[in-house]
């Protein structure tokens, strides 16, 4: 095709003279590569790109080659910090007739983790964590931050309280004319009257972000991951079989907490090993028809 094909975005200026914060593009589906330490697999990911226009007299970007630059984070090349890097820088030199000076990436994709069941030997299944990507550069300064979503249980220490004492009311009012109390007694009333009152549980999320640098080889994202779920002790569980449950009950009754809780213990568990970390806990009340919350920056 020999045809010059138009192109109004550099032939024709803008109308109205002002420079753009943002332009670009958003909702690419992109195939990409995670390699983590003893973790390999090609995710579905959503990108999200952009670039700044300072040009008031430019009437548009050039969408394509944002698009182009794009492709090196998709299969087969690795996708890391310094890929990521070296993308942005290539979308700013793509357009500098458009005198861009900066230019953002965000990624968003579902890590795909097999877990293990709680007591069940050959038992596992796979497990979703939301993952989001956010890189931006602006005259030659990288930043780099990366945010996970981990789901876990939590079992409220007031509602346990309340149950507690409600069994022991029941529990002595059962045995009240009685002088001794054989311990078969004492089970075989446990077995039938203990759950006579319940602490409320509930499905509970742990958004955090962490700053990374963006000459970094790998996301850390498993490490990550697995450090906000062992300082919680009640992630949420995959497959199970009855032992697993019961060994599920076993840790939400040994790891009651309200938000304040779950937040500081994310906090402290992430300052020693990760940069800055920032924590939303939301907990799904089952008590209440709205949420409970709380957030812990990185200071």
């Amino acid at each position: 095709m020999d045809t010059v094909l138009p192109d109004v975005s550099i032939n024709e200026s803008s109308p109205s003279l002002s420079s753009l914060e943002w332009v670009g593009m958003q909702g690419i589906d992109l195939p990409v590569v995670l390699a983590e330490p003893g973790y390999r697999r090609i995710l579905h990911a959503r990108a999200d790109v952009q670039v700044d226009l300072p040009a008031r007299h430019v009437k548009g970007i050039h969408m394509s080659r944002l698009y182009r630059e794009l492709d090196h984070l998709s299969d087969p090349h690795d996708l890391t910090p310094a890929a990521l890097r070296n993308v942005l820088d290539a979308m700013v030199a793509s357009h500098q007739d458009c005198e861009s000076r900066g230019a953002r990436v965000r990624l968003s994709f579902d890590l795909l983790v097999r877990r293990s069941a709680l007591v069940s030997d050959g038992l596992a299944g796979w497990k979703a964590y939301p993952v989001q990507l956010r890189a931006v550069v602006r005259d030659g300064v990288h930043a780099l931050e990366t945010q996970v979503t981990v789901p876990y249980s939590s079992t409220c220490p007031c509602s346990a309280a309340l149950s507690r004492q409600l069994v022991e009311q029941a529990f002595l009012g059962a045995f009240a004319n009685q002088e001794s109390i054989t311990p078969e007694a004492v089970a075989a009333w446990l077995r039938q009257h203990a759950s006579i009152a319940t602490p409320h549980s509930q499905r509970s999320e742990a958004r955090v972000e962490i700053t990374q640098t963006p000459d970094e080889q790998t996301w850390n994202l498993l490490a990550l991951i697995d450090t906000i779920e062992d300082a919680l002790g009640t992630p949420v569980q995959t497959a199970v079989k009855r032992a697993d449950e019961q060994a599920f009950a076993a840790l939400n009754g040994q790891n009651l907490m309200f938000v304040e809780d779950a937040a500081r213990r994310i906090q402290s568990a992430l300052r020693a090993r990760f940069k800055a970390p920032r924590t939303h806990v939301r907990h799904l009340e089952s008590l209440h028809p709205h949420d409970a919350v709380a957030w812990a920056d990185g200071v």
